[in-house]
């Protein structure tokens, strides 16, 4: 079986892979290249192969840099199978349809805007083409076989182990892809599951050098810049992804506003997209396979978690401009998580000068992103042309992360017994593969390595 590594490797982003054995060729993931232009470059490249001789595609979940050039892959003649789970194909429709819109916005108004990398009518015809597909059912393609396990970062999130067997070797090869993990425990969602015997694996290390401080922590922290935010007379502003996020701090909210652990004032999800996740998210709120037990016992007595006093959602442009008619204290969760796009760069715009309203960070920031930039103390930024100073009191709570730390991602690799022959880690900052590189090789006596980009590697 030989292994590339298409994307994933050297960055964070742009998880592709290929496999092929006996003449057959899968996918698994088709992501799109996020962070500074040279990475973004990527994404207009032809892809690295030909289209026409992949014989299925499979996406660990619903993530712009995981299924982002899924559309372009049918927009060059891939007619074949897309495959993931229910939840990850509902919400990669609505991320797809999110991801062109800021294609053709940002170029809107340039006398030669660039074409945009795919079309509407391509995320259709994908559609056309996706399946869905269960935890630890095992399917038949070609020959490789595939099972799905549930990685705990979002809903419907995927690990996958895919099994080749060769000809001269009864049991084949296994292959892990740890897509990405969760940070465990997380309300809404299932905890990570751990993968079975593979003879390899792929590792994500968003977090492979960092610890996140424990759950109860961040949901004091956060109740804590709540009141602080209120006693000033301020705004707080969230910058918040729009899925799993933005329904996780929404969890946590309902509890705070329920017990009264917070002071009364509007809460406005400004962010369309998270919206129509939230609706996703509303979907499966019933289904074990998807939802942890405390939350489906909490919907069975009829606690609305997206639905509690104070909470409006803003979905027309007429609503969130009304958002400023309302006087402060308030908290505002806006898109892009970020800072690289959306509503939330006017709120920026209005409330970072303001010293008494403060900006919360809840995820990860690339290193050239608006939110990196405000995070490391910058006195100004430039938000859509304009210099903006930056008086706001900035607050981070990491706890938020959907990812796994080094911790969690160590306990994932130490689950693999046998130890796996060669551990792949990807999907991280250069500094962060090689701080889990080294503390696997370390602590695990596992053989790891970091792949480049475009590296082949023949399985054996």
């Amino acid at each position: 079986m030989r292994l590339t590594f298409l994307g994933g490797a050297e960055s964070v982003t742009g998880s592709n892979y290929l496999l092929e054995h006996e003449g057959k060729h899968i996918l698994i993931d088709c992501g799109m290249f996020q962070g500074d232009e040279t990475l973004e470059k990527k994404n207009v490249e032809p892809l690295p192969f030909d289209v026409h001789t992949i014989d299925a595609v499979f996406i660990t979940h619903a993530h712009i840099d995981h299924i982002g050039r899924v559309p372009l892959l049918v927009k060059e003649g891939y007619s074949g199978p897309i495959y993931s789970t229910a939840p990850t194909k509902d919400e990669a429709y609505e991320l797809l349809l999110d991801a062109y819109t800021l294609m053709t916005h940002k170029y809107k108004g340039d006398i030669d805007p660039p074409k945009p990398l795919f079309e509407i009518s391509d995320i259709d015809e994908a559609m056309s083409q996706w399946h869905t597909i269960e935890y630890h059912k095992t399917m038949q393609s070609g020959p490789f076989k595939i099972t799905y396990y549930d990685a705990g970062h979002i809903l419907g999130s995927a690990s996958i182990v895919v099994e080749a067997g060769l000809p001269a070797q009864a049991g084949g090869i296994k292959v892990g892809f740890s897509g990405d993990l969760g940070n465990v425990p997380a309300p809404l969602v299932k905890d990570t599951e751990y993968l079975p015997a593979v003879d390899y694996a792929l590792v994500e290390s968003t977090y492979g050098g960092r610890i996140h401080p424990p759950m109860g922590e961040r949901k004091e922290k956060l109740r804590a810049i709540i009141q602080e935010t209120v006693a000033a007379g301020g705004t707080l502003l969230i910058p918040a992804f729009a899925m799993e996020r933005t329904q996780e701090l929404l969890y946590e909210l309902n509890e705070l506003v329920e017990h009264k652990r917070i002071p009364e004032v509007p809460i406005f999800i400004d962010s369309p997209l998270a919206i129509k996740m939230t609706s996703v998210y509303k979907k499966y709120l019933n289904n074990p396979s998807f939802v942890d037990s405390e939350t489906r016992g909490l919907v069975k007595s009829g606690d609305e978690i997206f639905n509690f006093k104070g909470l409006d959602f803003t979905v027309t442009t007429e609503e969130s401009k009304k958002i400023n008619s309302v006087l402060p204290p308030k908290i505002i969760i806006a898109g892009s998580g970020m800072s690289n796009g959306g509503r939330v760069l006017h709120h920026e715009l209005r409330y970072l000068p303001d010293p008494q309203s403060t900006i919360l960070f809840v995820g990860y920031q690339s290193d050239h992103s608006l939110g990196r930039q405000i995070i490391n103390g910058a006195h100004e930024v430039t938000i859509m042309g304009d210099t903006v100073p930056v008086r706001a009191r900035v607050e981070t709570l990491g706890g938020y992360s959907a990812h796994a730390d080094q911790p969690l991602l160590m306990k994932w690799i130490g689950a693999l017994q046998p130890k796996p022959k060669t551990l792949f880690v990807v999907q991280g900052d250069v500094e962060e593969q090689k701080a889990l590189r080294g503390a696997a090789e370390k602590e695990l006596g596992i053989h790891a390595v970091i792949p480049k980009a475009g590296e082949e590697i023949e399985l054996v």
